[in-house]
């Protein structure tokens, strides 16, 4: 999915079940920016588009999901790369290892805190308190929280980093694209008075492969149901990430059309704070923990 974004970028994605020999090929071959040089910062950090002529195919910046395991981490903070850009749901321990040069923590708005403990059945990955370690504090879905439930966020979040600089963001639908030819963009205003059957793994990453599998002929019933009811045609509807676990299966069903919707998350102007305020802010930490500014 990530490397479907970052198509015609500079990223770089590296993909496989041994991360830390990922992460390691991908230095191999491409090598690490000596990010002592200001004219590396300069194309890094700035606004502007530098040109072709200006890339350079080094690594400067490397992202960790919080999917890596504790002893990668500690592995690739050996590695000669200086700038380390960690992003969790919730100041995740499995960083602890590495020191970052910015943390940002995102919280999910419509359940923030979970039940608030980390055992029995928690879903906090450490406590609270933790939050103190963050430098960027991103609210996900706060277009679908009230205000005062997005300023309770934000002043729990204060409380354990005062400091700290808050943005509220939304999920945001791109376009679409069909299972079989995943490279073609289709409009949103595709599916105005169309007939929609919507199928997710929300809760069970497996779930929608299963139901393929097993269910196929119980999903051709429902959409015989809507196509009788309404007379027209019905389009399944699923998510990126349902189509990533398995896009070859969804392929072989060919008697009715799936189509695979995009998003993206985006900063939200919020209490005049923009996504240019964001970017303007990580750019000036990340220049401050590089020593480039008092």
């Amino acid at each position: 999915m990530l490397q479907r974004h970052l198509l015609h970028t500079n990223a770089k994605v590296g993909v496989g079940v041994n991360r830390f020999g990922t992460a390691s090929a991908m230095f191999d071959i491409y090598g690490c920016m000596d990010l002592s040089r200001p004219l590396y910062w300069e194309k890094l950090l700035s606004p502007h588009n530098f040109g072709p002529h200006c890339r350079d195919e080094k690594i400067g910046v490397v992202i960790l999901d919080d999917g890596m395991q504790v002893n990668n981490i500690m592995v690739i903070g050996t590695l000669d790369c200086s700038l380390i850009v960690s992003a969790d749901m919730v100041c995740n321990r499995q960083h602890l290892s590495l020191c970052r040069d910015v943390e940002i923590v995102m919280i999910n708005g419509l359940a923030p805190w979970g039940n608030e403990h980390l055992i029995p059945r928690g879903s906090l990955r450490e406590p609270l308190n933790a939050l103190g370690r963050a430098h960027i504090g991103v609210i996900l879905h706060a277009d679908l929280v009230s205000i005062k439930e997005l300023k309770d966020i934000v002043t729990t979040m204060r409380k354990f980093s005062p400091a700290i600089r808050v943005f509220f963001s939304s999920l945001a639908p791109l376009f679409f694209f069909e299972v079989k030819n995943p490279q073609a963009k289709l409009s949103l205003n595709m599916m105005i008075d169309k007939v929609i059957l919507c199928v997710s793994a929300i809760g069970f990453p497996d779930a929608f492969i299963q139901s393929i599998k097993k269910d196929i002929n119980l999903i051709r019933k429902r959409l015989k149901l809507l196509e009788d009811r309404f007379g027209l045609e019905v389009i399944v509807i699923i998510t990126e990430k349902d189509y990533d676990r398995n896009p070859t299966i969804l392929e072989k069903v060919d008697d009715f059309l799936i189509v695979v919707l995009c998003s993206s998350l985006q900063i939200m102007p919020f209490e005049d704070r923009t996504d240019e305020d964001f970017r303007m802010v990580l750019r000036k930490l990340l220049l401050c923990r590089s020593g480039f500014v008092a």
